[in-house]
Formats: C-alpha cells, sequence, structure tokens
C-alpha cells in the first residue's frame, strides 16, 4: 500500500437496469438553487418507469430543505461497487406530512465502478492484537474494502500472523460510532517518515481476511462518501 494516486476511472453509461435502484435505497441529492450546488441525502420511495422517481424530501437540521417544482437536480447512487449520477428536474411537490418528491426519470445515467484498490485518506486510532497478547496502538492513514496502512511508533514482530486490527468508524446519517475489529495480513512494511518527537515510524499495508459484509459495506459508503464530496482523499 503506498500513496501513490489512483488513476480516475473512467465515467460510462448505465442503464435504468444497470443501476440496480431499490426502494429504499440512500441517495445524494444536490440542488442548484444557489450560486455553489447544496448537497444532502435522500431515499427513493419508488418510482414508475419511463416517467418519474419518487424521493424523500431531503432534511437538513431538523427540517425539509426548500425544493420547488422546476427545480434541477443531480442524483447520486451507491450501488454495490458503481457509483451512478444523472440529473432530474421536480415535477411535483408533496408538503406535510407525506414530504415527497416527483422528479423527472432518469434518460442519462453516468456510472463509475469503485475499485477495490481504491483508498481514502484517514487518521484514525487504531490497535493491532495476536491471539499470543501482543498489542501495539497506531494510526489507519488509508483505508479500503480490501486494507489499510497502518503506522505504528513500535514495530510489530514479523512472527505475528495474522493480526486482528480494531478501529472505529462513523455511519451515515446519524454518526454512530462502530467498532470494527477485522483480521488481517501483514503484506509489506516501510520505513516512513519519523513522528514529530523523532522516534521512528513504521508503515505496515495490511489486507483483510474475511471481513464482515456490514463492516464491507461500511467501508464501501466511507469511499463512496469521498468520492462524491472529498476526491482529495482519494489515494
Amino acid at each position: 500500500m503506498t500513496g501513490t494516486a489512483a488513476p480516475e476511472a473512467t465515467p460510462q453509461q448505465f442503464t435504468f437496469e444497470q443501476m440496480n435502484l431499490q426502494v429504499g435505497m440512500r441517495l445524494q441529492v444536490i440542488t442548484h438553487r444557489a450560486l455553489r450546488p447544496a448537497q444532502n441525502f435522500s431515499n427513493v420511495i419508488g418510482w414508475v418507469k419511463d416517467e418519474y422517481l419518487i424521493i424523500k424530501i431531503p432534511f437538513e437540521q431538523g427540517a425539509p430543505i426548500a425544493l420547488g417544482e422546476g427545480d434541477k437536480l443531480t442524483l447520486r447512487v451507491f450501488s454495490g461497487v458503481n457509483v451512478c449520477s444523472f440529473n432530474a428536474i421536480v415535477e411535483r411537490i408533496f408538503g406535510r406530512p407525506l414530504l415527497y418528491a416527483h422528479v423527472t426519470f432518469p434518460k442519462q445515467i453516468q456510472g463509475t465502478s469503485l475499485r477495490m484498490a481504491m483508498r481514502v485518506k484517514v487518521d484514525i486510532p487504531a490497535q493491532v492484537k495476536t491471539a499470543a497478547g501482543f498489542e501495539q496502538v497506531g494510526f489507519l492513514v488509508n483505508l479500503s474494502v480490501s486494507g489499510a496502512l497502518m503506522h505504528t511508533k513500535k514495530p510489530i514482530p514479523e512472527e505475528v500472523e495474522p493480526v486482528a486490527v480494531q478501529f472505529t468508524l462513523l455511519t451515515e446519517p446519524d454518526k454512530r460510532q462502530v467498532i470494527i475489529t477485522a483480521k488481517a495480513s501483514i503484506r509489506n512494511v516501510n520505513a516512513a517518515e519519523p513522528w514529530p518527537d523523532g522516534r521512528p515510524r513504521y508503515a505496515y499495508g495490511m489486507q483483510f481476511i474475511d471481513l464482515d459484509p456490514a463492516h464491507y459495506m461500511m467501508l464501501q459508503n466511507l469511499t463512496y462518501q469521498a468520492l462524491i464530496t472529498d476526491r482529495q482523499k482519494i489515494v
């Protein structure tokens, strides 16, 4: 796991069926009413094929955002290993207590595949444990569905294999803390730039083994969030 940048995935045309949209699926809603587009999150309620989609009106700070008929939207949805994006226009607003909207059915859908190697820059405290009782603390500096790069102040014994890596992620949108314990294999070790106090820094590239499906989805969502909100975090 090096710090080299991953090449951009080339967007491709997707059909509606290939997008694999599901009722209840979370999607990003980007409005264009102001000079700077605003991003919020919503859920799919349903659709009538080739006519309209039904989406929940997004909330911001506990209140529904302002939407009007004729507003232009960009909708993005994360489905499996793809991020799909399409433009839509608000056709009809249903106010309280329903709070949903009809938007135009997607005609042109752009999709980008999330590669297994796509990693996100992070700064997450982590701990390595072994069956023999060895423990070491450090920080994850990048993370993906396939593995992580961890920096430590002390070396991990070479004979220790595999290891258990424990760290905490925040779920979206409720910001709930979830402790993840993943079995991992150490694939490489390198000397990195020393810590600010001058002590040596050890960099361990780790590959996850049999990651829990729920944790896999959380890491996919982490990559998705970085891809659509802050591409500078993608490495």
